[in-house]
């Protein structure tokens, strides 16, 4: 077994690349999304590559089936056992609202009033039990959350995660005599302080497991009955991998999972290609995702929120979202202002150049009657030819018209409004938080990424931009060469003066010790084991902490804690390097201890994806005309994977391939590296 699959399922295609490891050669394939059940288009892409799924050893898949599910409000009908008089936190939030201003704003959480029920029991914050929890209760909220017909449950106990022994009492007989496995608890979820995020991410994992196991148990099912008995795992949200057994019982882990593979890609891309710093920008049909890499790593946030009131606090690689895909369907309001999405027309039933019934307009609508699109050569294998004149008929209904402009002009405005949203979203994720845009190179991917790279270039500023040898696949990639990562939390809430370091070392203990033993039974083969140990700590009196490092010794898996003059000295350089001071007299605090235990997964040699041999002569496959700015210019096209190492290429040019098409814009010029990606920069004046 020599070949690695990645599983890429986005809101409009489901993207597959394969890894041959004992040639070293890769294929890859892209497939409409199916709906609803995403399983479809994952099957039938593997089988395009791949015949015998015996030869494959493993398959890692980067899902939007629990994204979705949240987004859409189409999780389980699910139930809750809650402490006697906090049945209303999940409604009462942060007493924050959907809009800042007016009197109203509608918010229902994914547990109805009367499936949230309370039972005699409670903890205090120090860890002591003042009301043992009434078993019987529990008992009877159980069968009443059943004969309801709820799927799952999640049990969400005051101050759990400071004594779980009420919890888990309870835990113990809801699983007697529940009907399934989705069972969920907060001391299990996540043990740390702060009610409502603890409540949340718990309750809205109960709300997954059944839709989000049962995707997994199918696709399974099918890959063993194709013959595959290989690893079958899912790209987490933090960037890593875990098996399929933790992404049932944990599916909250995969929120942004798919996004989050490719920008594990494209760290490595770049930082193979001699680019540490990057802002990647992830277009797909539906989105444009963007995240920040700096000096080769990505950013990471404790907590997001998939939508109002729907908070998920879990470690995450720090993404931008926004409403601006192939698919994003352009429309006037009623002040005639053009507006992109946020609908989307997604796969089906897809742009109206697609010809299956859409004929409200959108980006990639835009980009075919533009010329930038080849429409005898559409992404995806599904269609002959793409309907230009459809496309240009329906831009002319509901922008030209409306506008007054000519159907050339709307379709320029169209590409206008939604570069001017990707920047925006680029400078959101840089400027905003610090960085300088001028200092990053910008790595567009997704199947219509690279079509924007000169517009984000010239309206961010940035120099340079850099476009994976298979850019329409990027996040397919990422799960071939993501790590294996499992992160554990645990609320420790002491002043340092009375840190007890040795229950301390017991927790960091206990986390290392589950995390290998989770390495340990995957398949997977390591090169290293890393561990990361960080502290959550700020001054008393703060709300916000900072994360700092913590310096630990580990001899094999058995660790020695730090001191407390460590750690105060720790958390000194951490606050100095983020505030840019320390305040005397303050008195510090340990809020939370979070640990990663890290498989290194191999990492395959990238410049096994480059050219071998040929000529930018016989890659050039003809010309036609593509308008930019306010001009239609003769443009040379190039088959882009023909191109060799070296090969340099002047604006205007297309580069076409089955995955995406590359648009190098008048005054931008690609080259070609050792890896086979294309290099975009400006031409000096």
């Amino acid at each position: 077994m020599s070949k690695m699959i990645g599983v890429d399922v986005g809101g409009t295609f489901t993207d597959v690349f394969v890894l041959d490891e004992a040639t070293g050669t890769a294929t890859v394939a892209k497939v409409p999304t199916t709906r609803p059940d995403q399983s479809g288009g994952f099957l039938d892409g593997i089988g395009q590559q791949v015949d015998d799924l015996s030869t494959v050893a493993a398959v890692v898949h980067g899902t939007t089936a629990g994204t979705n599910a949240l987004l859409e409000r189409k999780g389980a009908k699910i139930g809750v056992i809650t402490t006697h008089g906090l049945r209303d936190v999940l409604e009462m939030r942060r007493r924050d609202r959907p809009r800042t201003w007016g009197l109203r704003g509608d918010f229902e959480p994914v547990v109805p009033r009367n499936l949230r029920l309370e039972v005699p029991e409670r903890t205090l914050a120090d860890g002591t039990i003042r009301t043992p929890v009434d078993l019987d209760s529990v008992r009877a909220a159980a069968q009443q959350l059943i004969d309801e017909g709820c799927l799952a449950v999640a049990i969400l106990f005051a101050n759990a995660y400071a004594n779980a022994e009420n919890e888990a009492k309870a835990v113990e007989v809801v699983r007697a005599t529940w009907p399934n496995d989705h069972v969920s608890c907060s001391s299990e979820i996540l043990p740390e302080i702060r009610e409502f995020e603890r409540f949340s991410t718990t309750a809205l994992n109960a709300y997954l497991q059944p839709e989000v196991s049962g995707y997994i148990n199918r696709l399974d099912q099918a890959l063993t009955k194709g013959g595959f008995g290989g690893e079958f795992m899912i790209v987490q949200s933090n960037g890593g991998v875990m098996g399929t057994d933790t992404a049932c019982r944990l599916p909250i882990r995969t929120a942004l999972s798919g996004p989050a593979a490719g920008v594990i890609a494209a760290g490595h891309i770049a930082t193979t290609a001699g680019f540490e710093n990057v802002i990647t920008g992830d277009m797909g049909g539906t989105s444009f995702d963007v995240a920040l890499i700096a000096k080769g790593q990505s950013m990471l946030s404790p907590q997001t929120s998939i939508d109002f009131g729907m908070v998920v606090r879990n470690p995450m690689i720090e993404i931008t979202t926004i409403g601006a895909g192939g698919g994003s369907i352009a429309w006037v309001d009623k002040g005639g202002l053009l507006n992109i999405g946020p609908e989307s027309a997604g796969s089906t039933p897809g742009p109206v150049a697609y010809g299956q019934g859409n004929d409200r307009p959108t980006v990639t609508d835009a980009n075919v009657v533009l010329g930038r699109i080849d429409p005898n050569n559409p992404i995806g294998g599904k269609l002959d030819r793409l309907d230009v004149d459809a496309a240009a008929k329906a831009i002319d209904i509901h922008v030209g018209s409306k506008l007054g402009l000519t159907t050339i002009e709307a379709a320029e405005a169209i590409l206008r409004v939604a570069n001017s949203r990707m920047a925006g979203a680029i400078r959101l994720v840089s400027i905003e938080r610090g960085f300088d845009p001028k200092r990053f190179a910008f790595m567009p991917f997704g199947g219509g990424g690279a079509l924007h790279t000169g517009a984000i270039l010239k309206e961010v500023g940035i120099g340079s931009a850099i476009v994976p040898r298979y850019p329409g696949v990027t996040s397919a990639m990422g799960c071939v060469i993501a790590d294996m990562r499992q992160d554990f939390v645990q609320t420790i809430n002491s002043l340092t003066a009375t840190l007890d370091t040795d229950a301390l070392r017991e927790v960091m203990q206990k986390h290392i010790d589950d995390g290998m033993a989770l390495l340990d039974a995957a398949q997977s083969r390591f090169e290293a084991r890393d561990i990361v140990i960080e502290l959550d700590m700020a001054y008393v009196g703060q709300t916000h902490t900072v994360a700092v490092p913590l310096p630990i010794k580990v001899e094999g898996t058995t660790v020695t804690a730090p001191t407390i003059t460590e750690v105060e000295a720790a958390f000194d350089a951490a606050y100095q390097a983020t505030y840019g001071r320390l305040l005397k007299n303050g008195t510090r605090r340990v809020m939370n201890l979070r640990t990663a235990v890290i498989g290194r997964r191999p990492k395959f040699d990238l410049t096994t994806l480059a050219p071998k041999g040929g000529s930018v002569e016989a890659a050039h496959t003809g010309s036609r005309k593509v308008h930019f700015g306010d001009t239609w210019f003769d443009t040379a096209i190039y088959n882009r994977l023909a191109l060799p190492v070296g090969a340099e290429v002047k604006g205007p040019a297309i580069l076409v391939q089955p995955d995406t098409t590359v648009l190098v814009d008048p005054g931008l010029t690609a080259r070609v590296d050792t890896c086979g990606n294309t290099i975009i920069t400006r031409d000096e004046d």
